[in-house]
């Protein structure tokens, strides 16, 4: 939308607290048009809700989709959730999509299958004139680009730079492994490098990257790959079986150990400053400046 942009660059886009909690562990998607599903989805536990208008619903369904977004954002909001939505992109859909559901104040939007920063600026244009016609607080809505293809995940620097909104970046499982030409494993072997570089890629951006979904049925799965994900350095990770929230949103926080452990490095770090020490032994491991931090950030996400 023309002049979008231009109006709000006149200061600081705000950023509104997120409804729960600095930092979403767990995001679920699930289909847009399906009632019993979305009770099911209020009831999971999960961190952040997404009613997929995308893939999720059929064509056919997408009208009944939008009109149940008011009532559905306002129960997702009492079980204490975050409520998305994905939408269609903007050159199909997208742009119905939003005049549909932008009355009932999503908090974040997600963009399928995004891989330019011309992209983010056309949604967050588009986001700005309906706010602004809508009487909400400019820069209230965010972004969430689901880099699900290869140009994706290599551009999402570019993305989070292009919008204030962007905070977030979500990370596609089944669309990247087709778009990789690779064959889809349990395993996610055919991820990994992409994994592994869509992290550094958020992290250089300064924002928070979600891993893919785990797309298979059994839940000792996900909650391995979730583990696994958290080593590289992921704190959120999306999914698409309510079933699997609640295991997940345990995997990835700090276990009581953890914390046991962050706190005596911690304690064993400042005694030896105050010292006038440069480092201190805890464990048979030297803890330096970065240990420390990591072990403050551990106790933080707690």
């Amino acid at each position: 939308m023309p002049g979008a942009r231009e109006a709000c660059d006149t200061g600081p886009m705000p950023y509104p607290a997120n409804p729960t909690s600095d930092l979403l562990r767990t995001w679920l998607f699930g289909a847009g048009a399906v009632p019993a599903v979305h009770e099911a989805m209020a009831a999971s536990g999960a961190a952040v809700l997404i009613q997929d208008l995308e893939d999720f619903t059929p064509p056919e369904r997408r009208a009944e989709a939008r009109a149940l977004a008011p009532a559905l954002y306002a129960r997702w909001r009492e079980a204490g959730a975050t409520a998305c939505v994905r939408i269609n992109p903007l050159d199909t859909e997208g742009l119905a999509d939003l005049q549909a559901v932008m009355p009932a104040r999503p908090d974040i939007v997600a963009y399928p299958k995004a891989a330019s920063a011309r992209q983010m600026q056309a949604l967050d244009d588009t986001l700005t004139s309906l706010e602004h016609s809508l009487g909400l607080p400019l820069g209230v809505t965010q972004i969430l680009p689901v880099c699900e293809t290869a140009l994706g995940v290599v551009s999402v620097r570019e993305m989070a730079a292009a919008s204030r909104r962007v905070r977030y970046a979500l990370l596609g499982a089944e669309d990247l492994a087709a778009d990789l030409h690779a064959e889809r494993s349990r395993e996610a072997v055919e991820l990994d490098y992409a994994r592994r570089r869509f992290v550094l890629e958020c992290r250089a951006a300064g924002i928070e990257p979600v891993d893919a979904p785990y797309t298979f049925s059994d839940a000792e799965g996900a909650v391995q790959e979730a583990r696994y994900s958290r080593r590289l350095g992921y704190r959120a990770k999306s999914l698409v079986r309510p079933d699997h929230a609640a295991a997940l949103q345990e995997a990835l926080s700090p276990s009581p150990a953890e914390l046991a452990a962050a706190r005596r490095l911690v304690s064993a770090f400042e005694a030896a400053r105050s010292r006038g020490e440069e480092r201190a032994l805890v464990d048979g491991l030297w803890v330096e400046v970065p240990t420390y931090l990591n072990a403050q950030r551990l106790l933080g996400q707690a």
